[in-house]
Parts: structure tokens; sequence; C-alpha cells
């Protein structure tokens, strides 16, 4: 039997970090130039049943038998055999990779769970829709992120732009003119579980004060939502200005966040922010294309550790 290989893109939020959490509006794009890969290689003369791990990006070198239940790798095989009716797996090995950045707000552990997901019903021959692959990824997450939004999982799972409210349809975006976005990884690794239970906690204790700024953030992504699809990219450059102020009276930014941004910005981009949890990871930066390469440059010079630009082209869905 054949090794079966599968991928998984990153992400990156545009709009409604936090935010998201309290059922407000996000928009989130995928981001094909990194991604997460998961190959099943059977292991025909191996013990039975055995199932064994590698994933050198992480460390980690196990048998299954050998993780804790709870472990992220132990949930989504769980996931997997609970989907397909069936309590344990064939002897094979599993090999993990990714080029996602981890921890940075990208959407590096649901595209792990993702790729592995759909590697693994595919070797079995019960391949899965995406809404499916999602749904069993979401479970994985709440191990990383305690309570996230779903967004991350829904966009990569469907690989396509979407505006995204917790418990309502998902709305794919249409895009007509294209956006070009610059990712830039300050290279302090956050966790987005830490960080929205920081915000959790402010909201809990001064609700007062920070639900209106929910809502604002909410409000923002509404508007940038058809400024998204039409390529307004001054309006939409505005707002990420405004979903910035917002976010830093929500104490998710950082000093070498704002630095990336400034520079963005005095390069040339239309707009910048933070993305994902804040307190480091990434910033994105809106590009004219003939400013791009200066807002790369820019980006590297003020220290940035990687630089990734993406097109999110029309007729994207």
């Amino acid at each position: 039997m054949p090794a079966i290989y599968a991928k998984a893109p990153g992400k990156i939020i545009l709009f409604g970090e936090h935010a998201v959490v309290y059922a407000q509006p996000a928009i989130a794009i995928p981001v094909n130039k990194v991604y997460a890969t998961t190959r099943v290689i059977p292991e025909v003369a191996g013990r039975k049943n055995q199932v064994h791990i590698k994933a050198p990006d992480i460390q980690l070198d196990v048998d299954l038998a050998d993780l804790d239940e709870e472990h992220p790798f132990a949930v989504t095989i769980q996931q997997v055999l609970n989907a397909v009716n069936l309590d344990h797996l064939p002897s094979l090995t599993l090999l993990i990779s990714s080029t996602i950045p981890i921890a940075a707000g990208m959407g590096s552990s649901a595209a792990i769970a993702i790729a592995t997901i759909r590697a693994l019903t595919d070797f079995l021959g019960k391949p899965l829709t995406a809404g499916e692959i999602s749904s069993l990824a979401f479970e994985v997450e709440k191990i990383h992120h305690g309570t996230p939004s779903g967004i991350d999982n829904y966009v990569i799972a469907h690989q396509k732009p979407v505006f995204f409210t917790h418990g309502k349809p998902i709305e794919h975006l249409e895009i007509q003119q294209p956006t070009h976005w610059v990712i830039a990884d300050t290279g302090e690794k956050t966790s987005t579980k830490d960080t929205v239970a920081a915000v959790r906690k402010l909201q809990a204790l001064d609700p007062e004060t920070y639900h209106p700024i929910f809502e604002q953030i909410g409000e923002i992504a509404f508007t940038a939502r058809q400024a998204l699809i039409t390529g307004n990219i001054d309006l939409l450059g505005q707002l990420m200005g405004d979903n910035q102020r917002l976010l830093e009276q929500l104490t998710v930014s950082s000093p070498k966040l704002d630095k990336l941004i400034s520079a963005a910005l005095t390069a040339g981009a239309v707009g910048a922010k933070l993305s994902g949890g804040g307190r480091g990871g990434n910033m994105i930066a809106l590009a004219p294309t003939q400013n791009t390469q200066s807002i790369e440059s820019a980006l590297l010079e003020a220290g940035a550790t990687r630089v990734i630009t993406t097109t999110l082209n029309k007729g994207e869905t």
C-alpha cells in the first residue's frame, strides 16, 4: 500500500482578532505559501496496530501508545477513529512537518491537525468533507487554545477567504479585485490561549470598558468585508489602523509589533496591524503593488525574523 500525503495551508486574520470570541465578525484568508504536511506510511512489517509519530519540527518521535490521551496528536487520531467508526488504526508511521511559523497567529496547530485528519481518512479510504474535517480539527484546537473561535480550522479546511461570526453561517468572500499582503514575524512566540485568557480576564473585570471595544472591532470587520471584496485599499488601510488602536486598548500589541507596524507604514503600506493573538507573533501590512518590495525590506531591517508576501486574487472564493 503506497504512502498517502496531505497538506493544509496557513491562515492570517485580517480583522476581528479577540472580538471574534465574543460573537463579533472576523475576516481571515488562507496563506498558501506556508503549509503543514502529513505523510501516512504503512508499516507492513511492524507490530500489530502500532502507530508511530514523527514530527521533527517539534522534536517529537514517539509511539502513539506512549502519548497522553489529551495530547493533540492523540486527540486528532481519536477524532478520526470516531468519525470513521474504527477502534484502532493499522500499523503506520505519521511523518508530520510544517513551514508555518509556530505560535505566530498563522494557524499552525489547526493546519497540522487538518493535514493529519485528511491524510488518515484518505489512507483509510474514508475521505471526509471540508466541513467534517473542520469540525474534527476544532476539537483539537480546544486543547491548544482553550476557547477557540473556530475561524482557524474553518479557513484552513476550506482554503477560502471568509467572513466569520461564531454561531452563524460562514460567508465565503468572492474577491473582485486583488489585494497584496505582507506578513512579518516578530520572532516572539506567544500562546493564543494565554492572550485570549488575558483579554477574557479584562472583560470580566470591566465589561463596561471592554465590551464596547469588541463591538467597535466587529463594526470594523463588517465594513472591511465589502472593502476587501472590491479592493478598496484606502478604506482597508484606514480600518486596519482603527483596528490596531483598539487592539492596543486590549493590551495585546507589543513594542516589537509596534515597531514593525511603523516600519511598514513608513515604507509605503496603506495599512498595518497585528494579526492573531498578539503580544508577539505576526503583523500584517496592506501593500500597493509598487511598494511590496520596499515594505518587505523595511520589515526585515526593523527586525522581522521572516517576511511572507501573499496575494488575495480576483475570483478566489
